[in-house]
């Protein structure tokens, strides 16, 4: 054998070792964490709802939260139907007392601005956002350029420039990425879709879809014209983000920012990702193609209204008839076709489909209900893989798992088609014919200033 000196040797060893260590990305995706490690996750956002994501996360033994990131110290969120303290310090307490009462304590590391976060936190593999809408765009794009994977809570973004923005950064980056709409990962949604998918009602031709929310402040009518006094530790500039500074009055905050169009999309906005789910996924819905919303009650520039309803009209496909989507909000319901008995109830919330061969209705347990009841055959095919739950799903998709089932090229699209919505109303009741390929409303150039909104210095995308 050839004689090797020291030197040959490390030269070897070294060439040996470079093709060795193959990036994680290469092995599972960009950002990819191995099966045996946990996955380091930071919150962004930590109001009610992102308390409430953090409690889903701390029930995953792999997932350990590491960062919290909310301008605000504390906030008081009894009032709501929250019931409890929210903000950068309550969260923090409550995830390091989960921590210390499993044997595994430790300190999780508290930012106001979620920016510094990830320019210094570089073992985070993930972050999960959860604050107002008009700031889910930039936490989103911002995390998934410092290459972590993203959950952002619904809906994706606060206009359609940015949904398309998200979508496309999502598609390119091969992070993991999941849209909060919970329901998706229900076996209500599921099952919906699954009837939809195996055709039990034929050929779809109208959907019709309610929730009871509305306004948090029903009186109100107008912007506050004075401010007040922020609470201790709250940092009202960070908080207010890409939006026209102003001052910091109660109305604004916490919860109540969805009553303002600066900050929030109204019911459509805020539920249409969940409720408007299944019709997208089951029925595989392209973007309408002429939509129209109407107020229930007292609205204007600033204001969001009591309550809508609004006209979706989706483009046949080559196997299918156009389809004709109603959505309500406020108390607002649809009338019942004749297949449907007069004495049943519609649920507070729920949705009915009218096909060719009968009507199904969800909204009253986990599966839908068959109208004429004991005519239509229920056998259904199922199509969908299992889930493990909505975070458990994007945790094992982070750790080379399957795709999670809404990920942002999903949620970008489901997003826009409730923006579309949001548009018209906005515009004051106009009927948007939308060009989704130049991302315009025909007719319409004064749609543009909410289709990619004006943002402060030092919030642009670009």
């Amino acid at each position: 054998m050839r004689k090797t000196n020291r030197r040959q040797f490390l030269s070897s060893a070294a060439s040996a070792a470079s093709f060795l260590l193959v990036p994680r990305y290469v092995l599972g995706g960009r950002g990819y964490v191995p099966p045996s490690d946990q996955v380091q996750v930071a919150l962004v956002g930590a109001g009610g709802r992102g308390r409430e994501n953090v409690r889903d996360l701390l029930n995953l033994p792999d997932v350990r939260v590491t960062c919290i990131a909310d301008p605000a110290a504390h906030w008081d969120l009894n009032r709501f139907y929250y019931r409890t303290s929210a903000g950068l310090e309550p969260v923090r307490e409550m995830v390091e007392k989960h921590y210390a009462e499993n044997a595994s304590p430790g300190q999780v590391k508290g930012y106001a601005d979620f920016r510094e976060m990830l320019a210094r936190e570089n073992s985070l593999d993930a972050v999960l956002c959860a604050t107002p809408d008009h700031l889910h765009a930039y936490v989103s794009i911002l995390s998934m350029r410092a290459g972590k994977h993203v959950y952002c809570e619904k809906p994706l973004t606060h206009n359609i420039y940015e949904a398309r923005l998200v979508g496309k950064l999502a598609a390119e980056s091969g992070l993991a990425t999941q849209l909060g709409n919970q329901l998706h990962s229900t076996p209500t949604i599921r099952n919906a879709v699954e009837y939809l998918r195996s055709g039990v009602i034929g050929a779809v031709r109208e959907v019709h879809s309610w929730v009871p929310a509305t306004r948090w402040n029903v009186g109100l009518k107008e912007v506050p014209k004075e401010g007040e006094t922020p609470p201790k530790g709250l940092d009202w500039d960070l908080w207010t983000g890409p939006r026209a500074m102003r001052p910091f009055h109660g109305l604004y905050a916490p919860v109540t920012w969805r009553d303002f169009w600066d900050f929030g999309l109204g019911a459509l906005g805020d539920f249409g990702c969940h409720d408007l789910d299944a019709a997208v996924w089951g029925l595989d819905l392209g973007l309408p193609e002429s939509i129209q919303v109407f107020p229930a009650g007292f609205g204007n520039a600033d204001i969001i209204p009591y309550g809508e309803i609004g006209y979706f009209s989706f483009p046949g496909k080559s196997s299918s008839q156009p389809l004709q989507l109603t959505w309500y909000s406020g108390g607002l319901l649809p009338n019942k076709p004749d297949q449907i008995p007069e004495d049943f109830r519609f649920a507070r919330r729920g949705a009915m489909y009218i096909g060719e061969k009968g009507v199904m209705v969800t909204g009253n347990g986990p599966k839908p209900r068959l109208f004429p009841e004991g005519k239509i055959d229920p056998t259904i095919t199922y199509t969908l893989p299992p889930t493990m739950g909505h975070h458990r799903d994007w945790i094992d998709a982070i750790k080379g798992g399957p795709k999670p089932s809404s990920p942002f090229e999903y949620g970008a699209h489901l997003t826009e088609i409730t923006l579309l919505g949001v548009l018209s109303l906005r515009l004051g009741s106009e009927r948007i014919r939308w060009d989704a390929e130049k991302m315009k409303a025909k007719g319409l150039p004064q749609a543009d200033a909410y289709i990619r909104e004006s943002v402060r210095q030092g919030w642009t995308l670009d």
